[in-house]
């Protein structure tokens, strides 16, 4: 298969976000077939709410600040599904995606035959296996694999981590983990497994006492180390520079490349991180965890295009990320905001709403190409608590809604997309290729 090809047969399984089978059976069975790749080198499993692909980033950047070849496996994508699978730094080629995507349909399609599997592996399933696959070929000695959803039944899961860390939880895909804050951090805390070195985040006291738990019934001291930072300065736009401190070492005046506080508890996990993997026997400096954190990036996430006006690129999806981007734009944005926003409907949208919709000079509502997403009649009904009809305007497509942005928003302001990384990534697209004018 080609790279258009292997896509069409992956969304052939199912859109990742509606057909999600969770378990991990077929994970198992399907990477036994290939010769279990994930046995070939050490990975770390990153889980939580917010924050885990930050901290995979963060990570990802040290490990390779410090000569380590690395493989890094996040998702959702942006633009290209090749962004999920990254080797020492760059996107996996459209030619390796497509290979090793050909062997792992091969091998899924053969279990089938055979009836060792009753179905086809997922889109997250496949993909999974395309990534640890590839990390195989490639020699990395250290994956890095941020959960796709929970923990427990996740795919990434399969490849036993033998390092593990659980950033901030908070109420997210209930329809799927749970309704209590304490279900969906069982669902999380289920990575911490026998022998794994276990880093986790600051956490609500009720998910904190579910973690707790967990590491007690399979005989693990959690690292619960609280690093508090001293933040030497914060720059115009949102980054800041911070001096940590840890039991091992210090390192001094760190600009995180990263945009907002937020940032700060996932540069402190990943710097647990960096530790832990170094009493394992990697070499990271302090010098290489300084270098990593600085040279870190995150598309779509306080991602800053600079321009006339500048977009700033945000996918915030749920309250807790809704909140910390209105706390980045109340302390760095000085300028009206129009805001471009598209949301899942399996949201908390009120919440979401309530955070972010009264910042907007203009509310820019409309809908991505996804089948979870909301129609916008359910945020314009929203909407009218926090903002005048006149300031309202529905686009009838992402290209449209980045169009009309454009046109109602004066260079000095600046236009914020959020809601949803799909709107994001449907975004970026668009400024890549320059594409801004209005559908008839």
């Amino acid at each position: 298969m080609n790279l258009p090809e292997t896509i069409e047969y992956l969304l052939s399984l199912g859109h990742e976000t509606v057909a999600i089978k969770l378990g991990l059976r077929n994970t198992q069975v399907l990477l036994e077939a290939l010769d279990n790749p994930h046995k070939s080198f050490q990975s770390v499993q990153i889980a939580g709410t917010n924050g885990k692909g930050s901290t995979a980033v963060f990570l990802d950047s040290i490990c390779r600040a410090a000569g380590i070849p690395t493989g890094l496996y996040t998702s959702p994508h942006l633009v290209s599904i090749t962004e999920r699978i990254v080797i020492s730094g760059a996107a996996i080629s459209e030619e390796d995606f497509a290979m090793h995507a050909t062997q792992v349909r091969a091998a899924a399609e053969s279990l089938l035959d055979s009836k060792s599997l009753e179905s086809l592996p997922t889109f997250f399933e496949h993909v999974t296996a395309i990534a640890l696959l590839a990390f195989k070929e490639a020699g990395v000695a250290l994956a890095i694999l941020e959960t796709g959803l929970g923990g427990r039944l996740d795919a990434t899961t399969v490849a036993a981590a033998d390092t593990v860390a659980i950033t901030p939880i908070s109420l997210d895909h209930q329809e799927y983990l749970g309704e209590t804050l304490a279900a969906i951090a069982a669902e999380k805390a289920a990575i911490i497994r026998p022998g794994v070195t276990a880093i986790i985040a600051p956490q609500p006291l009720e998910a904190l006492e579910v973690i707790r738990r967990r590491c007690a019934a399979v005989d693990i001291e959690p690292d619960l180390e609280q690093l508090p930072p001293t933040i030497d300065e914060a720059t115009e736009d949102g980054r800041l520079r911070i001096t940590f401190a840890t039991k091992n070492a210090s390192y001094s005046k760190v600009l995180l490349g990263l945009r907002g506080r937020h940032q700060v508890t996932n540069a402190t996990v990943a710097i647990r991180l960096a530790e832990a993997m170094r009493r394992q026997g990697f070499e990271i400096s302090a010098n290489a965890v300084i270098e990593g954190l600085a040279n870190a990036r995150h598309a779509g996430r306080l991602e800053l295009i600079p321009g006339e006006p500048p977009v700033l690129l945000d996918g915030a999806h749920n309250p807790s990320g809704a909140q910390a981007l209105r706390s980045f734009l109340d302390e760095f944005v000085k300028s009206p905001i129009t805001l471009v926003v598209g949301v899942m409907k399996d949201k908390n949208l009120q919440e979401i709403t309530e955070t972010l919709f009264p910042i907007a000079e203009f509310l820019v509502i409309t809908q991505p190409d996804n089948p979870r997403s909301a129609h916008p009649d359910a945020l314009i009904e929203l909407a009218a608590d926090h903002i005048s009809e006149d300031k309202i305007i529905v686009a009838k497509s992402v290209q449209d809604a980045i169009a009309l942005a454009k046109q109602i928003t004066p260079p000095t302001a600046t236009i914020c997309v959020t809601g949803s990384l799909y709107l994001v990534g449907e975004v970026k697209a668009l400024l890549d290729q320059e594409v801004f004018v209005t559908r008839a």
